[in-house]
């Protein structure tokens, strides 16, 4: 039952992707099939996996080529020297995949296709300006690039069984200028003949390979076929911009994930990467339940926006936390936190311009979300490396964003309702209130106390002490930064002033 319920998820994910961006089912299927599903464990697994995946794309390719013909998505004009030289190729790689066996899974098709994702969700739209694009004849340039590539890719996609149709898409649209949809519809086009002679060249070689596994390859074709049916209809439906960021988010996700499954037991032995991977998937506990909470808070009950703000907050520096609780060392939890970052900023970028977006995520103006994101991931980062790394304190780190993330809401809070009293002091923002101020000092003290207490050995009266003596230079701090850097100021220095009380009184 288990094994049944991965080939209906690769399947099904085979089958979107074939569907909406052109990818190879060969792609997806191979590595769940490998990795997942201990029927395929055997010297012969890769080859039967690539067999099943080549047979599915045949159905897959051809309903999806179908649907992108009927809308006029197809540019074959560009395409017909490709469609050429990777159909001949084909075989020939096809033929030399047997003498290869398990040896090649296409793993450089599995950072391609995450590269390409993060690329669709930088730029989404690949609309070009000049009208007679759609339908144009190749040039000379053209012609040498559709035949190095159509060799290639050709050889490649009967060799590995996957990558054809990520690669079609790559050339399609930076060498040939094809917009995205064409590209797409090309490229399935391309891909029914390929995936027809590479299966058939394959059930040649091995008869035996498709007739041991028929109800597996029934049920894979049924459910791609499906897939690619309904996703490549909706494809067509909505405008590029729209298919750019779902095909972006789709490749990134699908990418990372079968980079994770193809080169798992490679990552496993590499203590560094293991110890990021378990501090992602802590992360991914806590901020993915937290995420659910807060948009079932916003859709079903008024919240006002700069409570709903600052609940985002609250979740965003708590996961900084978790992530360094779940961190066996130092460089892992500030890896982590640069990988996130990496990874979020260009869906950040992408969506920032989205109406629904600045109401969601209350941004005060342009940019202000993803500038907000890479302060506090690369703040955490840096203290994480000084505090933990150089001093051995982890919990001054911890103690510090905890202090900063509560004091800077409460402020918030309590100087939007209650603030009337503003404060002049120097260099201080004329538009914050001493209420607030005077509530940002009391909740750092009270959190810091008991962060302090938690994490440390420390009696109870040196934890206070010491929260007073951080809460007090943070509060400041925080009156007199703007533009929201107090993001990385507060922090900074609370953390600075616990560092300096930590080797006061241990001398």
């Amino acid at each position: 039952m288990v094994e049944i319920f991965w080939y209906i998820t690769a399947s099904l994910l085979a089958g979107v992707g074939t569907g909406l961006v052109g990818l190879s089912a060969a792609t997806v299927m191979v590595p769940i099939l490998i990795v997942l599903c201990p029927s395929f464990a055997g010297e012969t697994g890769a080859y039967q996996a690539t067999a099943i995946a080549l047979a599915s794309d045949i159905l897959g390719s051809a309903v999806t080529s179908a649907t992108y013909i009927r809308h006029k998505n197809i540019d074959l004009r560009r395409g017909w020297i490709m469609l050429v030289c990777i159909i001949g190729m084909c075989t020939l790689g096809s033929f030399a995949a047997w003498k290869a066996g398990n040896v090649v899974l296409g793993g450089f098709t599995l950072f391609l296709t995450f590269c390409i994702g993060i690329r669709f969700l930088v730029k989404p739209s690949t609309e070009r300006t000049d009208t007679e694009s759609k339908g144009a004849k190749l040039d000379g340039k053209g012609v040498a690039v559709s035949l190095f590539f159509g060799l290639t890719i050709g050889f490649g996609t009967g060799f590995v069984g996957s990558g054809g149709g990520m690669m079609m898409l790559v050339v399609f649209t930076a060498f040939l200028g094809m917009e995205l949809k064409a590209a797409v519809g090309t490229s399935t086009f391309i891909m029914t003949f390929t995936a027809l002679i590479a299966s058939v060249s394959h059930i040649l070689i091995h008869p035996a390979i498709l007739l041991e596994r028929w109800p597996v390859l029934l049920l894979c074709m049924t459910v791609a076929t499906a897939a690619s049916l309904i996703s490549a209809r909706f494809a067509n439906r909505v405008d590029s911009r729209t298919v750019g960021l779902v095909t972006g988010g789709l490749l990134t996700v699908l990418g990372g994930a079968l980079i994770l499954l193809h080169y798992w037991e490679a990552i496993k032995a590499v203590p560094v990467l293991r110890g990021v991977l378990a501090c992602t998937l802590e992360f991914l506990e806590y901020i993915v339940p937290a995420a659910i909470l807060l948009l079932c808070l916003h859709h079903f009950f008024n919240i006002p926006s700069h409570v709903f703000r600052k609940l985002l907050h609250l979740a965003a520096f708590t996961c900084l936390v978790e992530m360094m609780w779940a961190a066996e060392a130092w460089y892992q939890a500030s890896l982590t936190a640069v990988l996130f970052a990496a990874v979020v900023y260009p869906i950040l970028r992408a969506l920032e311009n989205r109406t629904w977006f600045s109401g969601l995520f209350v941004q005060k103006g342009p940019g202000e979300v993803k500038k907000s994101l890479l302060l506090l991931f690369f703040m955490d980062a840096a203290l994480v490396a000084v505090c933990w790394g150089g001093f051995g304190l982890p919990w001054v780190a911890a103690t510090a964003i905890l202090m900063w993330g509560t004091g800077d809401g409460a402020a918030a809070l309590v100087g939007h309702r209650f603030g009337k009293h503003h404060v002049a002091l120097p260099l201080a923002d004329p538009r914050k209130t001493w209420e607030g101020t005077g509530a940002m000092a009391l909740v750092s003290t009270t959190i810091g106390t008991a962060a302090m207490l938690i994490l440390t050995a420390m009696p109870w009266h040196q934890c206070l002490l010491f929260a007073l003596a951080t809460s007090v230079p943070g509060a400041y701090t925080e009156l007199i930064t703007r533009n929201g850097n107090d993001t990385v100021t507060v922090p900074v220095v609370d953390a600075v002033v616990l560092l300096a009380l930590v080797l006061l009184t241990a001398n």
